[in-house]
């Protein structure tokens, strides 16, 4: 179960950190991401971390946005800086666990992230 949070309204160019609780535990998991979906758009990656620590951005997002993993709170964080209008979205959180038979998705609820001008 992904629990996802730290959404709110803020203005361009400000900063906000989202954080995804993983439970039982993080370390069954093998790449946590978020993802966004604005409206009328289809969802996209924006950061993921894989569990030796790689990281990947979108690349609007690159340079901006960091994706970190601390697993004594089995948690997930995106920290958001220099906010933009459209990074406007509701965000998710996933997980993905791999196995012999294939890849299992987890996903979080929606958090609301909106960017005023």
């Amino acid at each position: 179960q992904l629990q996802a949070s730290g959404g709110g309204l803020v203005p361009a160019g400000g900063s906000l950190r989202l954080s995804c609780a993983a439970s039982p535990n993080i370390f069954s998991i093998n790449v946590m991401g978020w993802y966004r979906q604005a409206p009328g758009k289809q969802r996209e990656l924006v950061a993921s971390i894989a569990q030796g620590g790689l990281t990947t951005y979108a690349g609007s997002t690159k340079g901006r946005f960091t994706i970190s993993r601390e697993n004594a709170k089995n948690t997930v964080y995106l920290q958001m800086n220099n906010l933009k209008p459209e990074d406007t979205a509701v965000y998710y959180c996933n997980g993905k666990r791999f196995s012999d038979y294939g890849s299992i998705d987890y996903w979080g609820q929606g958090t609301q992230v909106t960017v005023s001008s």
